[in-house]
């Protein structure tokens, strides 16, 4: 059997809006969970999965990285000056060249940024991990191409362009992906944005989903809880139910993205129907499943 190792790996870190964050849900409840700071901005993570699956290597999104100018880094509050996901790759002696896949689950900016090489005046952005595949929704794609009004800001004009050319762009639609084989089972969801993908990752003590924005951290868990960034707010909830109630009854774990304090965690559900979580990790450090 394939001995399987997962790494939480941050990339640069993110100040944003909170009541944006947590959609219509009021501050005096959604402040218990996260304090803003004055400008009413709470702080998230840009959270990556690596999976040391025998010899291969996959990433799982790639962040917000550094590819803004001065002016929009300030604008979508990015902490770090340095492409922290490259910086943290080094930390474990690896480079953004010894990555076999990258499985972006979406290409909003947040989740899609670290694909390009940091920001410098006058220079064009290089799309980084050349000797990866990249793996993206049709959906997604489409969408990145095609984008409404509502959310043409969240995209990055360049990066689908830049991934056509690569000649490394696997676009699915199914279950599976060719460059990541059987073992990983692929979903899709809408609410949030069209084609999200989630890729559940094979364990011995239960399936572990990346649900990327469908459920960004624990706070999100909770039923009615959705973002301003969501789409199709009421069908996100129905999505996400469905992904929790399966997680309770197969003992599953969720990885989260933007959570500050956790990278994964057990769903739980009480006699009230209401979920949670529990046996809550801070990071994975060659977490063996």
């Amino acid at each position: 059997m394939t001995r399987r190792l997962l790494y939480s790996i941050e990339s640069n870190s993110q100040m944003l809006d909170g009541g944006a964050m947590f959609g219509n849900a009021p501050r005096s409840l959604w402040e218990n969970w996260v304090k803003p700071d004055k400008q009413n901005r709470i702080p998230l993570k840009c959270r990556c999965l690596l999976i040391k699956d025998g010899n291969k290597r996959i990433l799982l999104e790639t962040g917000i990285g550094a590819f803004f100018s001065p002016k929009y880094k300030s604008r979508y509050g990015v902490q770090e000056n340095e492409h922290m996901l490259l910086k943290n790759l080094e930390k474990m002696g690896l480079s953004h060249t010894d990555i076999d896949v990258v499985v972006l689950s979406h290409l909003h900016f947040d989740h899609a940024g670290g694909m390009l090489s940091a920001w410098k005046k006058g220079q064009q952005h290089e799309l980084l991990f050349p000797n990866a595949i990249y793996v993206v929704s049709q959906s997604a794609y489409d969408r990145a191409l095609s984008p409404h009004y509502r959310d043409k800001a969240s995209f990055i004009p360049e990066l689908q362009s830049l991934l056509i050319q690569s000649k490394r762009l696997e676009l699915v639609s199914g279950a599976e992906s060719q460059a990541l084989g059987p073992s990983y089972r692929l979903r899709y969801s809408d609410g949030h944005t069209p084609g999200l993908l989630l890729t559940e990752i094979p364990s011995s003590q239960g399936p572990i989903l990346f649900a990327s924005d469908l459920i960004p951290g624990r706070a999100w868990v909770h039923r009615s809880i959705t973002m301003g960034y969501d789409r199709f707010p009421e069908l996100l909830i129905d999505e996400k139910m469905n992904v929790l109630n399966e997680l309770v009854q197969n003992n599953g774990r969720l990885f989260f993205t933007h959570d500050m304090d956790t990278a994964m965690a057990r769903i739980t559900k009480d006699e009230h129907g209401r979920f949670g979580s529990t046996h809550n990790q801070p990071l994975l450090q060659a977490f063996e499943i």
